[in-house]
């Protein structure tokens, strides 16, 4: 009895795999989708802005960025005076000024969007129309120094004011020698990239 109730079930069995296979059967194998994705979500500058709203793809590592993946920026001001003095009725520059006309180009050559203005000067000695020309010729004198150095001839500009701006009012030798002079003053603009906070920043108090 026990042997044929066992060979039943075991028939049973078999006729319902031998039916779940015939049903599978049916069915073809259907792959799953694959996600179509319309958006950049990669970040190839690492700035924490995908690049499909990445505005600024090649920001620079470590910089502060805001919402469209670009660096914010800050300007940064040097300013460079220039004190060349003459003797009296001269226009020929002394050697002793060299080094601080090659620093003026330099810093020219540095700030390529930066201008300077040739100031010439002359003391109250002498006639006032033959002062202005004089000025001219000491401011002409520098700029041709900041020329030699490979500064563009339309980013220097001179004019001579001859007597008419006196640094010292005074009538002795020392502000006469104070007065015969060529100055200018360029200032240079900058715009350096705001760095994120790290644990290796150091806020300054």
């Amino acid at each position: 009895m026990m042997n044929k109730s066992l060979c039943t079930l075991t028939a049973i069995s078999i006729a319902l795999s031998n039916t779940l296979l015939a049903n599978e059967d049916e069915y073809e194998y259907i792959p799953p989708p694959k996600a179509n994705q319309v958006a950049d979500l990669l970040d190839d500058d690492r700035d924490g802005v995908i690049n499909a709203r990445d505005l600024c793809p090649d920001t620079l590592e470590g910089a502060e960025i805001n919402n469209d993946g670009c660096a914010n920026l800050f300007k940064e001001e040097e300013e460079l005076a220039l004190r060349v003095l003459f003797a009296h009725d001269s226009y020929e520059i002394n050697p002793v000024f060299s080094d601080q006309i090659q620093t003026m180009a330099d810093f020219l050559d540095k700030y390529t969007s930066a201008s300077i203005q040739v100031q010439g000067h002359t003391s109250k000695v002498g006639p006032e129309a033959y002062n202005y020309s004089l000025s001219e010729q000491r401011a002409n004198a520098v700029q041709g120094e900041l020329l030699y150095y490979g500064i563009a001839p339309e980013r220097v500009n001179i004019v001579g004011f001859g007597e008419d701006r006196l640094e010292d009012q005074g009538d002795d030798e020392v502000a006469h020698a104070t007065n015969r002079r060529v100055t200018a003053t360029v200032v240079g603009l900058s715009e350096k990239v705001v760095e994120e906070w790290s644990i290796f920043s150091i806020i300054e108090k």
